[in-house]
């Protein structure tokens, strides 16, 4: 039947079961279904699923287990083996002497085989992949009908070489099968072994056993085929040993019946080389075994024979898998390849067995009795080869006149697939449910063709859905069942329809075709097929099946299954399918054939004398003699006169201009989603995709082998400035270079390939893109390519995008583009469905989501305007070509209709030029549509001012006959003296566009080109050109064709393109853009006819649900229309002037003239996918694709650099001016460490000078004068929020990196250990007494396996003891000595704690601190860093508490590790004392280089350059005297850094954001555990209040980077009695006690320093810009905003303090006083009359106490409403305080 969806399905209900179960199966072999794919087409509306069933390689394994199922439920006991001897080998796959037999490790070993002696393969249940390789005497095989075996057994070992087993048990347990069945040769010796052309031993075909054969004959299938582009070896065939290789047998005359028993052609078939397949590694001189259960060849040329290999029989009852191959026959297998490229997995339940599969499969049928003679002169009788199509059961031998009759095993396909739907179900769980029997699917069959028209041709699609609806609605109560709940255990209630018997299937039939006037023939038979097919060719040789299209012969016996075939007689009907049965291939070569042989003389001379007059072309020459005095040449009047020009000049026509690149909203939407997706991937831990790792983007695009398309593609890309814009080309690019991107894939593109893979090993920091355009061409693999010598560029995509060096690459993304996924919907496809990009539908629930001023006409607006309540449809059928192709067909019966088509059209527009030329009696001999559209196609030039004409395309698939075409309406026009009137091009896929040289002038004209060799080389420079374009070429490949497109006649694509696919195709040549601005209604009819001048057009076109919604007007009144193209980068929005000329100012879209079987394309498809080699894809937008991929190489490009880039914080340091003025200036500048001696001498710098900190108060000291007016400009509050001074840097070689990092030297770095398993780390707790916090400090470590040598525990995973320390002395330059601390928080993801990069790969120790409640989303990013959990009490505490635990921490372990290393002799002062406390967000590190030549001091100069952090740290921690230094750190970068801040090496001043700190050394002082800001201003201060040094190595710099997320951002001030998230004022934060203020969910200590910063000066009221006069604060440092000055003092004995001897204080802040502040210390310092005092205390009665304790009502005055306490519940322990007013 005919492999089509042209006809309109019905509506069910199947989509709704099948939405899960068959797509789940068509993706995957796994049983979980991937929810990307559509619900099964149905109809219109609906949208469609591939019901096309997958295949295995191998099925025998299924077979053994209900073999042995059958054999476990008999009563039978079980066998016993007998046990091995002593010592012998008893492994699996190697024989008890110990040699392997196992046929992959010896296939290619030589093996010596006695005569008599066959190689065959074992199968053992043990190793159920492998064949054992035997050697057994032919004799106790069977023939190739399964019978003539000797009984018993004679076999060899291969592997040892032991001869004379005479028993199979006694081989079977030499070879060790460990059976546990009785041993049968029948079962265990599965194939015969086959040596091909390499040499190379392996599977062949199956040992046809009686037993087997007669058990299962019933149904089908192929042991070798597979539908998987890549296989195992051991599971396929290759094509040499059943393809290539084929092979001439004796016998003549007898052809299987599962063969093509046909050719298509009536001359000799030009056979390839062919060689004998070896068989058991020698040449068989009478190929005994070569015809074994394999088709013959006869040694006539006509008919073409291939081995092949049958795979086991299942059993009847089984139904057929999804996963069971197909089987196909020759005659399908030819068309293999065509049909690969179109639909290999489209909207049929076709077979792919074969298409890609190694061999030519055909059905295990056996023959049931003498073979049916072929009568001779059969096609000279009934005017037609009459097509059979194999049905069920057996099916007889033919023999005889073979080359008139043709054999498929479509229908046979279609029966079984129709079989498998019910096991969809049963594999997700339905109860059982029976498949559709055969005789009601013969019926049903019957039933269809009964009701078929006698001009219909029958449809397998068609017959698919019937044989489903049909099982659905009798299976109903189950499925709908399945559907709404779970399946239910108990058996379902059977349907209440009683099953047809095989008795009442014959009366049934005869019954249904009663009707049909003798349409629809049935044969009974009794015995056998072979009585019903002799009983039709006599009645086909007596004429007595004039009027029957069909004949049904059904061999219906009682107790066995039925046997059924069908045999189309019809001869329109068996034309059509006989010719939709060719491959491509044999379709030019046929219609080459008849070409050259003269067969179309006949139909040549037939036309020539319809004309009245006589002889068309002596017509024509009359005609040309009598004009030839009196011919003009409008097109030159054209090019010579001066075009109509408007008052500035110009012409009045500009509606035809080549469109520049421009992007369209919709395009810009793909290009980001296609960003977004790479992103995905790369984010994902599953991929090796590091984009940080790139630094530029490459790519290579390759298109079909089209020159056009190749041209085309080169302009866009030229035009698009993307090769400047990644930077891959400077300015003036050159065509030549352009080339170097885009690749034709023809025999040459190798070349340019490999360059591409050269390119991209060697820029490893290079993200190479492969972008695959027009990716459903050329589906073919090359691995399993059936015609590997006559076609070598078929399977060219699959052995260049798939091959290993690409899948292997980690910087090459392939891209496949394609405007029909469906094409490649297959089970094995190498891409993820998720990896899936859809082109969005630019509206939704009616609103345009892209602003969109185009709206796309599509193929469903084509067909929307064939229905009722339009007046004019855009798709016309022309009835009367297709009534005299019809005629003609009957006439010429052994023509190509392909062939009468074009001789019908080219006469049609041959009688239509002589017509408008003035040869009126030509009318009747053409067509109405064809003269309309000569006519305007003659008339359109002569409307125009400028000349403007339109294009007409003729698609005419076949080259040879668009040559004909072409040749005749040349020489036509030349004798009607039409020449210069339109151009007549012949588009031929494999060379360029030939144009005359007046049109090349006139195009030159128009697009205002100077150079004199320019040639139009693309179909879209033909813009404006009146001209006919002869389209050729099986399948387009993307050509874009200009907006003067008028008119696509499509009346001779042939059945064979009639696939979804190339249909669409085919249709969407006359896609285009469509501007809304007039309504439909107001076009005319006549404008509707004319050109329209703004078309977007394409072969490759947009898909057409984008537009299915809105409102009829919208999408039916195009006034201004746009062709941009498949290819085209961009889409002008150019429109037109306007004008009095009718042609420049047409609106309508082009007229699609359509063939007979064209006429009812299906809806379109809303989901959808594609097949390819690596990560990501895009589709299914048929116009402007190539404008979306380029743009995605621009934003990949952009989004590169920026992932290389980061947001650095860039602020000048403050409170440069306050520095100290005296002595604190290191003396030696070029010191590359610091002097002990003289930085001791240096003062300390109070001063704040870190950005951050602009609105925290400054700290004074005794040396500075502080006025007013040196103080900065305060800030406006609102402006604190402001977002702070960034630059955007690139990252160095040397950064830290993010979670979304993962370079491959990474791997090891995050967790991808070989010696450890992956994310393995253990939980260690580690406890430690404080006295400050009264109780015991419990941590945990989670320690890495891979990290557990940098501690030690009691012994191998016991207690956790120390952290590991090195020794002061240590000198490795690979070993960071220091351990880094990272406390973090929310920072999961964006924290930079990938240091591998940023440590050079150097060792070191990186320990995370965490919170309890982040410690598994960490643990989960991060599996390979050492965490250390604090305690949940820290929950909710801020930095302090972290620092606080990291220092306390440190230094108990340096305590354990000097008493642990000191039982080894070390010296405690030895052990390392610093540890390194690092914020999350430290990005690089930079070092200044200072060049002092000159005589002077100040004569220098210095640069910064990016250094790793193993630099620095190693060139601090070899610092002499290092371990007297308390506090290390360095800069934070500023692009605004001073020169004298560089040009001084070291300061004693603060430090921020990345220290060194010497836990020994600060040993008494610690972090404050409550502070959550400024906690390392306060720390700075206690230490050098202690007498302790701190050094900031000035020309060492920090970058910190921005990070939005985490930090001081993740805590929120909200209430606590409600979730409102409303912000509270910091007023709010405190209130006074007992009162009812609301309650606030946040620390009290946030609480405080909040409402300090913000609303100190409630307190300190004196103290506000009152900097000479600051605030006393005791021991601590709270920051009390910007226009509040503090004067820290510590209380501790020794401590250094500032002389404020003579400095009035306006205020004092007694925060959480110990011990050491007493009355007497606070008596030494003098305060402002007026000045106030805040007193803070844990609680009240501490409040009270400290008042006490320091005597402070003896200065101050309290008053009981000064009391406060912040807003927290009693529970949440609030902070109070006191404030008072100096007496």
């Amino acid at each position: 039947m005919g492999n089509s969806y042209a006809g309109q399905l019905k509506t069910t209900r199947f989509e709704e079961v099948l939405h899960n179960s068959i797509e789940a199966s068509l993706r995957s072999n796994n049983l979980v279904p991937r929810p990307i794919f559509s619900q099964l087409y149905l109809e219109a509306e609906q949208q469609l699923s591939s019901l096309e069933a997958g295949s295995r390689g191998d099925n025998e394994e299924e077979e053994e287990e209900e073999e042995e199922g059958l054999e476990s439920s008999s009563p039978l006991n079980p066998y016993q083996m007998h046990p091995p001897p002593e010592g012998c080998c008893t492994t699996d796959g190697f024989c008890q002497a110990g040699k392997d037999l196992r046929l992959v490790s010896i296939s290619n070993e030589p093996i010596e085989v006695p005569s008599g002696f066959l190689l065959v393969g074992a199968k053992s249940p043990n190793l159920p992949d492998h064949l054992l390789v035997c050697a057994v005497d032919k004799r106790f095989l069977p023939d190739d009908n399964g019978h003539n075996a000797l009984l018993g057994f004679s076999g060899n070992c291969v592997g040892c070489g032991k001869k004379g087993f005479c028993y199979f048990t006694e081989f079977s347990n030499h070879i060790n099968l460990k059976l546990t069945t009785q041993p049968k040769k029948q079962k265990h010796l599965k194939y015969y072994l086959v040596r091909n052309a390499h040499g190379t031993l392996m599977k062949g075909p199956l040992i046809c056993w009686r037993g087997s054969v007669e058990l299962r004959s019933r149904q089908t299938s192929s042991s070798t085929c597979s539908s998987s582009l890549f296989q195992a070896p051991e599971s396929s065939v290759p094509p040499a040993a059943f393809t290539s290789e084929q092979v001439l047998v004796a016998n003549p005359n007898v052809l299987m019946g599962n063969q093509l028993t046909g050719t298509t052609s009536d001359y000799p078939l030009q056979m390839s080389a062919m060689s004998p397949a070896v068989f058991n590694g020698k040449d068989s001189p009478k190929h005994q075994q070569l015809v074994k259960n394999n088709l013959s060849v006869p040694t006539r040329p006509s008919v073409l024979g291939t081995l092949t290999n049958s795979g086991p029989p299942k059993k009847r009852h089984k139904g057929w898998s999804p996963e069971s191959p197909s089987a196909l026959d020759p005659c399908y297998t030819q068309t293999s390849a065509h049909r690969m490229k179109t639909d290999s997995a489209g909207v049929s339940c076709l077979p792919q067995a074969g298409l890609v599969g190694p061999a030519t499969i055909s059905s295990p049928v056996v023959a049931a009795g003498e073979p049916v003679s072929v009568p001779d002169n059969l096609l000279k009788i009934c005017k037609a080869k009459p097509v059979i199509f194999k049905g069920h059961g057996n099916f007889p031998y033919l023999c005889g006149n073979l080359s008139d009759v043709i054999v498929s095993s479509l229908l046979y396909t279609c029966y079984q697939n129709s079989q498998s739907i019910s096991r969809a179900y049963e594999q997700y769980g339905a109860s059982t449910i029976q498949p559709i029997s055969e005789e009601m699917q013969l019926l049903l069959t019957v039933y269809y063709l009964v009701q078929l028209a006698s001009d219909q041709v029958p449809l397998i699609e068609d017959l698919e859905q019937i044989l489903m609806r049909s099982w659905r609605e009798s299976h109903l109560t189950e499925i709908r069942q399945y559907q709404q709940a779970a399946p239910q255990p108990f058996p379902q209630v059977p349907s209440h329809i009683a099953p047809v018997t095989s008795a009442q299937l014959p009366w049934l039939a005869g019954l249904a075709a009663s009707s049909c006037n003798d349409s629809v023939h049935i044969i009974e038979c009794s015995y056998s097929l072979a009585e019903g097919l002799s009983e039709m060719f006599k009645l086909l040789i007596e004429g007595k099946l004039v009027k029957t299209n069909y004949v049904v012969i059904i061999c219906a016996c009682r107790n066995t299954p039925i046997d059924s075939c069908i045999a189309v007689t019809g001869k329109y009907q068996a034309r059509i399918l006989s010719e939709s049965l060719l491959s491509p291939a044999e379709y030019q070569k046929e219609v080459n054939y008849e070409l050259m042989t003269g067969k179309v003389e006949s139909l040549g001379a037939f036309f020539s004398t319809l004309c009245p007059e006589g002889d068309i072309d002596i017509l024509l020459d009359k005609f040309y003699q009598e004009n030839q005095n009196h011919i003009s040449s409008s097109l030159n009047t054209s090019v010579n006169k001066p075009a109509a020009l408007d008052a500035s000049g110009t012409p009045l026509c500009t509606s035809y201009g080549l469109e520049r690149h421009q992007i369209r909203p919709l395009q810009l939407a793909v290009a980001q989603k296609l960003l977004s997706h790479v992103c995905s991937i790369a984010d994902s831990s599953t991929q090796n995709l590091d984009l940080g790792s790139f630094e530029k983007v490459d790519f290579l695009i390759c298109v079909p082998p089209s020159e056009v398309t190749y041209q085309q593609t080169l302009f866009h890309l030229w035009h698009s400035g993307v090769l400047l814009e990644l930077g891959l080309e400077k300015e003036h690019v050159t065509k030549q270079r352009v080339e170097q991107y885009v690749v034709k894939l023809d025999a040459e593109a190798q070349t340019k390939f490999k360059v591409f893979l050269q390119n991209s090993l060697q820029n490893p920091h290079t993200l190479f893109v492969l972008i695959h355009d027009h990716a459903h061409w050329d589906l073919v693999s090359a691995v399993h390519n059936l015609y590997p010598q006559t076609e070598p560029a078929v399977g060219l995509v699959d052995r260049l995008l798939n091959c290993r060096e690409v899948k292997e690459a980690p910087n090459i993304v392939t891209l496949h583009v394609t405007s029909f996924p469906y094409a490649l919907q297959t089970q094995h496809t190498l891409i993820s469905p998720y990896n899936e990009i859809h082109w969005p539908a630019s509206y939704s629930n009616g609103m345009d989501l892209y602003q969109e001023n185009k709206k796309y006409f599509g193929l469903s607006e084509f067909i929307e305007s064939t229905l009722s309540g339009h007046s004019l449809p855009l798709l016309r059928y022309d009835s009367s070509f297709e009534a005299m192709v019809m005629a003609l067909g009957k006439r010429f019966p052994r023509l190509h209709s392909a062939v009468i088509r074009t001789f019908v059209l080219v006469q049609h527009y041959s009688a239509a030029m002589m017509a408008v030329s003035g040869l009126s009696q030509m009318k009747n001999y053409t067509s109405v549509e064809t003269l309309e559209i000569t006519q305007n196609l003659i008339n359109s030039s002569k409307q125009c001012a400028c000349g403007h004409g339109l294009m007409v395309v003729l698609r005419i698939p076949c080259i040879p006959l668009a040559a004909v075409a072409y040749e005749r309406l040349y020489h036509v026009r030349e004798r009607l003296a039409l020449e210069d009137h339109f151009e007549i091009i012949l588009g031929n896929p494999n060379s360029t566009i030939t144009i005359g040289k007046h049109f090349v002038e006139q195009l030159k004209v128009w697009q205002k080109i100077e150079d004199a060799e320019w040639r139009p080389q693309t179909y879209l420079e033909l813009e404006g050109l009146p001209c006919i374009l002869i389209f050729s070429g099986m399948d387009p490949h993307g050509e874009s064709l200009p907006r003067s497109l008028r008119y696509c006649d499509l009346r001779l694509i042939n059945s064979s393109c009639l696939m979804r696919t190339t249909l669409e195709q085919e249709l969407g040549l006359a896609a285009y853009f469509v501007s809304s601005e007039v309504p439909m209604e107001k076009v005319t009819v006549g404008e509707v006819l004319e050109s329209d001048p703004e078309k977007l057009s394409s072969t490759d076109n947009e898909d057409e649900e984008i537009v299915t919604e809105g409102s009829v007007s919208e999408k039916r009144s195009p006034v201004k229309r746009e062709r941009s193209c498949s290819h085209d980068s961009a889409s002008s929005s150019l429109s037109s002037k306007t004008s009095s000329l009718a042609f420049c100012n047409e609106s309508s879209p082009p007229l699609v003239s359509l063939g007979e079987r064209a006429r009812s394309p299906h809806p379109p498809l809303n989901s959808v996918m594609e097949e390819g080699a690596a990560s990501c894809e895009k589709q299914r937008q048929r116009i402007g694709k190539t404008g979306a991929y380029l743009q995605f190489l621009s934003i990949l490009s952009r989004m590169l650099i920026r992932l290389t880039e980061v947001d650095v914080y860039d602020e000048e340091e403050i409170n440069i001016n306050l520095r100290e003025e005296s002595g604190g200036h290191y003396p030696q500048h070029n010191d590359v460490w610091p002097d002990l001696e003289i930085f001791k001498k240096m003062p300390f710098d109070y001063i704040i000078h870190d950005p951050k900190y602009d609105d925290a108060s400054m700290i004074c000291s005794r040396n500075q004068k502080i006025k007013s007016d040196d103080k900065p400009a305060i800030r406006k509050h609102e402006d604190l929020y402001v977002r702070r001074q960034t630059t955007r840097m690139r990252l160095s070689k040397y950064a830290a990196y993010n979670t979304y990092h993962h370079c491959e030297q990474c791997h090891q770095y995050l967790g991808f250990n070989p010696r450890y398993q992956l994310y393995e780390s253990t939980l260690h707790a580690f406890a430690f007494s404080y006295s400050m916090l009264g109780e015991e400090i419990q941590l945990h470590f989670i320690i890495p396996k891979s990290k557990e040598h940098h501690f030690v525990f009691s012994q191998p995973g016991g207690q956790l003891e120390s952290m590991r320390l090195p020794l002061v002395t240590d000198k490795n330059q690979e070993f960071i000595k220091s351990p880094t601390f990272t406390p973090t928080t929310g920072r999961h993801e964006h924290g930079l704690f990938n240091l591998y990069h940023a440590m050079d790969g150097a060792s070191h120790l990186h320990v995370l601190v965490v919170k309890e409640y982040e410690m598994a989303i960490y643990k989960k990013y991060w599996p390979n860093h050492i965490m250390l959990v604090l305690p949940s009490i820290f929950n909710s505490a801020g930095v302090g508490a972290a620092h606080f635990l990291i220092k306390e921490l440190s230094y108990h372990n340096l305590e354990l590790e000097r008493n642990r290393q000191e039982e080894l002799g070390i010296k405690p002062q030895d052990i390392w004392p610093f540890i390194v406390i690092s914020d999350d967000s430290c990005v690089m590190w930079n070092m200044v280089d200072i060049d002092s030549g000159g005589e002077r001091r100040s004569d220098y100069t210095w640069s910064e350059r990016n250094v790793s952090l193993k630099h620095i740290l190693q060139h601090i921690e070899a610092a002499p005297n290092v371990t007297h230094y308390a506090l290390i750190g360095m800069r934070k970068w500023s692009s605004k850094t001073r020169s004298g801040e560089v040009q001084e090496p070291f300061s004693r001043c603060h430090i921020h954001d990345f220290i060194i700190l010497n836990v020994d050394l600060t040993q008494n002082v610690q972090y404050n555990q409550n502070r959550f800001t400024c906690d390392d201003v306060d720390f700075n201060l206690r230490v050098h209040s202690a007498g302790l040094l701190l050094c900031r190595f000035n020309r060492f710099s920090v970058m910190k980077k921005q990070i939005a997320v985490g930090g001081h951002r993740s805590f929120h001030i909200k209430s606590k009695v409600s979730d409102n998230l409303v912000s509270i004022a910091p007023s709010q934060y405190i209130c006074a006690p007992d009162s009812k203020h609301t309650f606030l969910a946040a620390p009290a200590q946030l609480l405080l320093e909040k409402f300090l910063q913000y609303h100190s000066h409630r307190f300190f009221p004196l103290s506000l810009k009152n900097y000479g006069h600051p605030v006393l604060s005791v021991d601590c440092y709270l920051n009390l905003g910007p226009q509040v000055a503090v004067c820290y003092v510590s209380s501790r004995p020794h401590s250094l303090n500032i002389s404020c001897s003579d400095l009035l204080f306006s205020g004092l802040l007694l925060y959480l006083c110990d011990s050491f502040v007493v009355a007497s210390f606070l008596k030494k310092f003098h305060f402002l009359k007026g000045a106030t005092l805040c007193v803070i205390c844990q609680d009240r009665n501490s409040l009270r106490q400290t008042v006490v304790r320091l005597e402070l009502e003896d200065e101050w005055q309290f008053r009981l409403r000064d009391e406060f306490q912040t807003a927290n519940a009693k529970e949440d322990r609030p902070l109070f305080f006191l404030t008072g007013r100096h007496i």
